[in-house]
């Protein structure tokens, strides 16, 4: 949707399969635009991905690219931030994305002092220890060509500096550089670098559970940008509650009760007196008549036998803050599993009748009887 785009790139150290390139093909038909897996040879941290990649990134000619984290979800206001860039600095500054977070949390994330009057980023701290600023770095980044510039002085002092030190550190790598730390920190107060804020829904996404959070969020946004993605109550059809999603390909029986923030993928069948909430069923999974699945992401192919209940334990945002964010819970404490989302990997066989209670089961399981608070390989 942004005037001009003319092609997207996607960076990661991980071995391109099968899966990702068939999701490469499919998205360059839909969005009629090319998209490429460029791979690092190492993990090159955030600043040093694009700075190996420079040519690539360069080779049409851009005027600007947009840089995204792939661990967030969020509005995206890409225009908003292009029209933002217009109207404040020159045409070699940078623009940030930030949000307003809580002044403890705002600890857990880079941290933006900015002049209230132009926004220009007066100070930048990453995950400081005493309190900075509530406003916090998104991810999202909108450069021109300029940055590699400022990348490429923070790459010269990495390599003076391994000369240096190259006897008690020979394993560092000068490549390795971090956007936060390394660039931005440097950039802030030299009139290059801006802060647009946006009031509209952002979280990251650490855990596989909180995959639940930003489906919520996505499904509230297509209610008032999208209604028509969104399912609605039709006689002969089950009973929604909230907002959900159903692929057209899912068969859902007329006395199944789905919502609030359900998604239903390709293929998915869903039995008789079937109840869903809070949940993701991805595609292919059947859930037999009469389960309870809550607070749960089913994998693909997975089975959930009939009168069985799947549940979790949501890890949701102060829901009386505005600005409360997820925590990045940790998996386990004091030893024990934190309860949370149940996941079942792909190709999961629960049986009839047990209960699944916050718990993690790995692809490929055939369970035999209940359990609670375990991760089940």
């Amino acid at each position: 949707q942004v005037p001009g785009m003319k092609e997207i790139l996607l960076m990661g150290f991980y071995q391109p399969h099968e899966a990702l390139s068939r999701f490469l093909v499919s998205a360059q038909q839909e969005f009629k635009i090319p998209i490429r897996y460029l791979q690092e040879y190492a993990a090159l941290g955030t600043g040093g991905g694009i700075y190996h990649f420079r040519d690539q990134i360069l080779s049409g000619g851009a005027e600007a690219f947009f840089v995204l984290n792939a661990d967030v979800c969020s509005e995206f206001p890409l225009q908003e931030m292009l029209e933002f860039r217009q109207q404040h600095g020159d045409a070699h500054s940078f623009v940030i994305l930030g949000t307003t977070a809580n002044r403890t949390q705002a600890l857990n994330y880079g941290c933006i002092v900015a002049n209230t009057d132009t926004q220009e980023v007066q100070h930048y701290v990453e995950k400081p220890s005493t309190f900075v600023s509530e406003i916090i770095n998104c991810g999202i980044y909108l450069f021109t060509p300029a940055i590699f510039q400022h990348i490429g002085e923070v790459f010269q002092r990495n390599q003076q500096e391994l000369v240096l030190e190259e006897s008690s550190n020979g394993w560092q790598r000068a490549e390795v550089i971090r956007l936060e730390q390394d660039v931005f920190t440097a950039l802030a107060g030299s009139g290059k670098l801006y802060v647009y804020k946006t009031d509209g829904f952002w979280s990251q996404i650490k855990s596989a559970g909180s995959a639940i959070y930003a489906s919520r969020l996505y499904l509230n946004q297509y209610s008032k940008s999208h209604p028509e993605r969104l399912a609605q109550n039709k006689p002969g059809g089950p009973v929604i509650r909230g907002n959900v999603y159903i692929h057209p390909t899912a068969s859902i029986d007329s006395t199944a009760v789905l919502g609030p923030n359900v998604s239903i993928g390709e293929g998915v069948t869903v039995g008789a007196g079937v109840r869903v909430r809070e949940s993701i069923v991805l595609h292919g999974a059947s859930l037999h008549d009469h389960t309870c699945v809550l607070n749960t992401i089913v994998g693909w192919d997975s089975t959930i036998g009939r009168w069985a209940r799947v549940e979790g334990t949501p890890s949701d945002p102060n829901p009386n803050d505005p600005y409360a964010k997820i925590d990045s819970e940790t998996l386990f404490r004091d030893g024990r599993l934190t309860p949370s989302i149940t996941i079942l990997g792909c190709s999961v066989t629960i049986p009839a009748e047990v209960v699944i209670l916050n718990s993690i089961v790995l692809p490929h399981k055939e369970l035999s009887r209940s359990y609670k608070n375990q991760i089940i390989l």
